[in-house]
């Protein structure tokens, strides 16, 4: 275990989000007011989404985006640009990272603190005023920023308070629920995504991490069966995961955990105590009952039903509602299902809750 330095309180990736996009937004108003911008940074080990994030939010907000590594910046020149003769002054002209164009905008400072204490240092009139030397960012662009985290194994530079108070700090946590439902979205192979929601706790390591999980479950998209080809599978597994994450994957491919229900298959059941109870509970009740294999389910489920604008027929709701009321489901997870259900904006998700049994559990534990 490492001491690791982080700045800002710790959250999860929406939170993290969202908090953004408010600084975001925030700063374009303090712009047209004539104040200034603060740029924000994002915190986090190696792995874990961050600089996915900042590009994700810059699509939605519909900004352009810019991107700068200045651990690749040798000399200075490469950060405030190369001298030129303009009448009787030198002056600096913009090097081509820089944007050309009006905002707004969103320039990505990635892993910031990875360059060396010269690049480190000249970065900080450019948090500070938007400009370095003889230029300035067009209008409506502004600064984000992502660290790993100091006081451990990464081969960082540490920022002063000088700097720090430059910008405000959050720092995103790997949480398996949130990931999920990203990856749900991204398409991500659904056996990674019951993998992680089953195994949260080797889903983080030092090889290990949200990054490498993703290419590890792309390079198995095409591997029909993992139990036939477990050789292969362990192969692509130690290729770029930790021993114990490996482990646990391939033991879940050795009890069948792989081939959970699809959430498609939950609602779209022509036989639901066939197709859908029986399965779960042969797959749930073992020596011990698998609440882990349960919440799984019922993550994949509401998932599933938050990134899809569904139009649920009768039929479908019929089989949600026998679902949440299956005998062998334990009912905190019945409960947490059901919050989650209620806040679903799909209005059809509102048909579900018209069930009198099913209202009334909810009732109950209000």
């Amino acid at each position: 275990m490492h001491n690791y330095i982080f700045y800002g309180i710790e959250a999860n990736a929406l939170e993290v989000k969202k908090f953004t996009e408010h600084l975001l937004r925030a700063n374009l108003k303090a712009e047209e007011a004539g104040n200034k911008k603060t740029p924000v940074c994002i915190w986090g080990t190696h792995g874990i989404g961050k600089t996915e994030l900042v590009q994700a939010i810059a699509a939605e907000m519909g900004l352009q985006f810019a991107y700068i590594a200045p651990a690749q910046f040798e000399e200075m020149g490469d950060l405030i640009g190369m001298p030129a003769i303009v009448g009787e002054n030198t002056v600096f002209r913009a090097p081509d990272w820089v944007p050309k164009t009006n905002g707004p905008g969103l320039l990505l400072i990635d892993d910031v603190n990875r360059a060396d204490d010269r690049i480190l240092r000249g970065i900080m009139q450019l948090l500070q005023n938007y400009e370095l030397v003889s230029w300035q960012l067009p209008k409506g662009w502004q600064i984000v920023l992502t660290a790993n985290p100091d006081g451990g194994d990464y081969s960082v530079t540490p920022m002063d308070d000088a700097m720090l108070t430059r910008m405000m700090h959050i720092t995103m946590r790997f949480e398996a629920k949130t990931w999920a439902l990203w990856a749900e979205g991204a398409g991500v192979d659904p056996r990674g995504i019951n993998f992680v929601l089953t195994y949260p706790e080797v889903a983080q390591g030092k090889r290990t991490t949200p990054r490498s999980l993703v290419q590890f479950f792309e390079s198995i998209r095409e591997v029909k069966s993992l139990r036939d080809e477990l050789p292969l599978v362990q192969m692509l597994a130690a290729s770029c995961l930790d021993e114990a994450t490996v482990a646990a994957f391939v033991a879940y491919v050795q009890q069948n955990l792989s081939e959970l229900i699809a959430p498609e298959t939950i609602y779209k059941a022509k036989d639901f105590r066939r197709e859908v109870y029986s399965s779960i509970k042969s797959t749930v009740q073992q020596d011990i009952f698998r609440v882990d294999i349960m919440a799984t389910i019922c993550t994949r489920l509401i998932n599933h039903l938050t990134i899809n604008d569904l139009k649920l027929s009768p039929p479908e709701i019929k089989n949600i509602q026998e679902f949440i009321k299956m005998d062998f489901l334990p009912n905190d997870l019945r409960l947490s299902l059901l919050q989650d259900l209620v806040q679903l904006p799909n209005a059809t998700m509102k048909m579900v809750m018209a069930d009198a049994e099913i209202s009334l559990m909810l009732l109950k534990k209000m």
